[in-house]
């Protein structure tokens, strides 16, 4: 019994021997085609790719061994085996000869009918089980490769993208996918090889009816058909006009499902299904790690906002504008932040950050706004107030240190007190320049310090900018230099501080820390 149909190219320069060759392989149910010479058969393998090539070893322009040798040197044809064949060249020496030089099989004649079928389809066997091997192989490796492509997509439409692309170029037919995001804005794209993903519009009813037709309201994965009339119902817009193969997977109940399908012509076979069957499930992980990013991320930073300032006192005399940017790609919650206090007729301005990224952090920075509160109740002594929180972070905190800079300002007269613990000193914006104060004293949490309290004067229409390293820290540049890029910036200050504030951040881009600044002009132009 032979295997499936196969292309078979018979080389001889005899007419008669050529004949009966191809007669014995139509026989089998192979498809046959000739060639006479070496050069002929080089040009046919090339152009038409056959899955066998049955050659003479003698032939009139260049012999039988150097053909295989050619056709075995070629990368693109390597792979197609040779069974050589001669009537002449019979002796062991000759067999060895040709299999060195890269025949599969070697026929000396007389070859019975019998013998013939029986080279050729083991031959066959072995280059279909090695196609196979290699085809595995190919997908094995793309679905490694998209797998890494989706697990390091930082948003929900980049993983839907990467994952219905590499479905699209991996099983070669159409792919879409669909999922619902925590935004709860059902997501559908589709890919066509060669071409990019498109999203498409979708109702949000489809993926409960999918999930409907196969998993339920179980958890899991599985892979079934859509039937074309059910497909065309559900995506009256759909391209793939017959069935569909799909994967679909739900990985803890409750949540809405993942799918990933394909045209289901021609008919996969059991290695697609299961390349299909895993980029499902890979979607499926990648989502679940993607949403769990997302939720945590808004969990740390809604409770990094609780900790500071729910509003900003409004200040006779005295524009105030702040921001607070969390690092791009940090989930935890950071030490930075700032402090607005009205002690009065002046206002108390402060700005810190205390060390790492952690709750334990925030909790530390929560300590230190708290004491800083408490400190100033009675007598307000910025370097008494510096001083307690260092003994604060010193005896409950052994090991943190934290920068800290303290204004107090009074809006009327302009004069402005400063204490630095280490932080970059305030800049200082009026009178036709724009200066950075002078550096302060150690950062708390190190030793036992006494803090230095800079009296200044604040000009009418003069301004103050207050901001964390995480604005200008970057692995490639020097601290001095984005100082100076700040500096150069706050020259020109607009009326509206938000437009200000938001050419500042916008200068320097996402940051891998977070920031918080604060900058006050005195005075109404």
């Amino acid at each position: 019994m032979n295997q499936a149909q196969a292309r078979v190219l018979v080389v001889d320069d005899t007419p008669t021997k050529l004949y009966i060759l191809s007669s014995w392989l139509r026989r089998s149910g192979h498809e046959v085609m000739q060639a006479t010479g070496g050069v002929e058969a080089l040009a046919k393998v090339r152009e038409l790719r056959p899955d066998l090539v049955v050659l003479d070893v003698r032939l009139p322009d260049i012999s039988g061994y150097e053909v295989c040798e050619r056709i075995k040197a070629d990368p693109t044809t390597a792979s197609i085996p040779v069974v050589q064949i001669s009537g002449a060249a019979i002796t062991p020496a000759d067999r060895a000869h040709g299999l060195e030089r890269g025949a599969d099989a070697y026929l000396a004649e007389p070859v019975e009918p019998d013998e013939f079928a029986a080279t050729v389809e083991a031959t066959l066997r072995y280059y279909r089980a090695r196609q196979r091997a290699e085809r595995i192989a190919e997908r094995l490796a793309a679905l490694t490769e998209v797998t890494l492509a989706m697990n390091s997509a930082a948003t929900f439409d980049e993983l839907l993208v990467t994952a219905v692309e590499g479905a699209s170029r991996i099983l070669g037919r159409q792919a879409g996918t669909m999922a619902l995001p925590p935004d709860g804005r059902t997501r559908r794209y589709t890919a066509l090889p060669p071409d990019c993903a498109v999203s498409r519009n979708v109702t949000a009813g489809t993926l409960p009816a999918l999930g409907a037709m196969s998993l339920g309201n179980a958890t899991g994965t599985q892979v079934f058909t859509v039937p074309a009339g059910d497909w065309l119902r559900l995506l009256p817009d759909a391209a793939i006009v017959g069935d569909v193969r799909a994967v679909l997977c739900r990985t803890k109940a409750g949540r809405p499902p993942v799918f990933l399908g394909v045209e289901a012509a021609p008919e996969l076979v059991e290695d697609e299904s299961n390349v299909l069957r895993q980029l499902g499930q890979a979607l499926a992980l990648a989502l679940d790690a993607l949403r769990a990013y997302a939720e945590e991320h808004a969990i740390a930073l809604t409770l990094q906002r609780s900790l500071l300032p729910s509003r900003i006192p409004e200040v006779p005399g005295l524009r105030i504008s702040w921001r607070y940017q969390p690092a791009v790609d940090n989930v935890e919650v950071g030490g930075d932040f700032y402090e607005v206090l009205r002690l009065g007729e002046r206002v108390l301005i402060a700005i810190g950050d205390v060390q790492g990224h952690s709750l334990h952090a925030a909790t530390v920075m929560a300590e230190l706004r708290h004491a800083l509160r408490a400190s100033l109740i009675g007598t307000v002594d910025l370097g008494a107030s510096m001083g307690l929180l260092n003994d604060v972070l010193r005896r409950y905190h052994p090991g943190m240190t934290a920068t800290v800079c303290l204004t107090l300002i009074d809006p009327a007269t302009g004069s402005m007190e400063v204490a630095n613990a280490g932080h970059i000193p305030p800049l200082l914006i009026g009178d036709g320049q724009t200066r950075y104060d002078r550096l302060g004293n150690l950062l708390l949490g190190v030793a036992e310090e006494t803090y230095r309290v800079d009296l200044l004067t604040v000009p009418e229409d003069g301004a103050v900018l207050m901001f964390t390293d995480g604005l200008v820290e970057d692995r490639d540049k020097l601290l001095d230099e984005s100082l100076e890029i700040v500096r150069q910036l706050a020259d020109t200050v607009e009326d509206d501080l938000e437009l200000f504030c938001e050419r500042l951040i916008g200068r320097f881009g996402a940051r891998e820390d977070d920031v918080a600044l604060v900058v006050f002009r005195r005075g109404i132009r």
